[in-house]
């Protein structure tokens, strides 16, 4: 309001957890100084840096993604990598605090990467319709192409290269996995939408058509049937397994139910589970009393990334650091 003659605002990103500004609007130069700012006792933000890269996914389209990691580290693939997506309904991923990621990449010797594929919101609504409907394939594109840049540039290696998402980002990840296996040492899937022939038929399902399209159509079912988790699930060629597999799903949660996450991992298990080369583990966690995950209890928010963490540490044989 024109009446106002002060003005804060908030600041916070992948290594800040939150700066408050001041600016004093009377003044001829405006000047913001920091009004509060939060501290993380033991950990020196400034020896980390966020960088933005843009690489090429399979059609040659520029795809960003922000890398967060330790200054002066080695491109020497030796380094266990978090790479996570979403791309789907409009939503962009822009920086952010997260307490998980920070323990990945002080106490793991991670690197987190976040790429904003086509299906988002990043670049307006030109780039959402880029990657939904008949164009979903383009966003698993860009998120394996995120693999290959993070290993050709020497920031990790396959066996050290963990996928994650969650809902939307649950099934990318879960397509991810059923088209390149190889490419992939360990992948976390939270409450991710599975079946896509019959995703429309359960609670609020219905109101991702607009993304996905409905298997009740026989174009959009030409779609669906081609990536949908649940029905490309298969044993690798020889040689080949599937990566270390976690699943998530709560018993009440009513966005994407858990069905979606129990027919996955039941088919997973089944299929290639039985399969003589398939010695990675195959899991899924049921959580009690929860939901999709929004509004959820810190004493479960901590148990829940502990156990996330605990099983990445254990496939990738990462080292606590302390």
């Amino acid at each position: 309001r024109k009446k106002n003659k002060e003005i804060f605002y908030k600041f916070n990103s992948y290594l800040t957890p939150g700066i408050i500004y001041h600016c004093d609007l009377t003044q001829e130069i405006l000047e913001p100084k920091v009004f509060r700012e939060v501290e993380i006792k033991g950990f020196d933000f400034s020896d980390y840096q966020t960088v933005q890269v843009f690489f090429p996914s399979k059609d040659g389209t520029k795809i960003p993604m922000f890398i967060v990691h330790k200054k002066g580290i080695k491109r020497d693939g030796s380094h266990p990598v978090f790479l996570h997506g979403y791309g789907g309904f409009n939503i962009s991923l822009s920086p952010y605090y997260n307490v998980a990621y920070l323990i990945f990449i002080r106490h793991l010797g991670g690197i987190l990467a976040v790429a904003n594929l086509r299906g988002g919101g990043e670049y307006g609504e030109t780039w959402h319709q880029a990657g939904i409907l008949g164009n979903k394939q383009n966003g698993f594109d860009d998120f394996q192409s995120a693999a290959e840049y993070l290993i050709q540039e020497g920031f990790t290696c396959r066996e050290k290269l963990t996928i994650n998402g969650g809902s939307n980002g649950g099934l990318l990840v879960a397509t991810c996995v059923n088209q390149r296996p190889d490419l992939f040492g360990c992948a976390v899937i939270e409450v991710g939408v599975m079946d896509m022939l019959k995703f429309h038929k359960f609670t609020i399902g219905h109101a991702w058509t607009s993304d996905y399209g409905c298997s009740d159509k026989k174009e959009q079912f030409e779609w669906l049937i081609k990536y949908s988790p649940l029905h490309n699930i298969k044993v690798p060629e020889p040689g080949t397994q599937y990566p270390a597999t976690l699943l998530l799903t709560a018993d009440h949660d009513d966005r994407v139910v858990p069905l979606h996450s129990l027919k996955y991992i039941a088919t997973l298990q089944q299929t290639v589970g039985r399969s003589p080369g398939q010695k990675n583990l195959l899991l899924i966690r049921v959580d009690t009393k929860s939901g999709h995950g929004a509004g959820k209890p810190t004493h479960k928010v901590i148990e829940e990334e502990s156990d996330i963490l605990a099983f990445i540490a254990e496939t990738l044989k990462l080292d606590w650091l302390d």
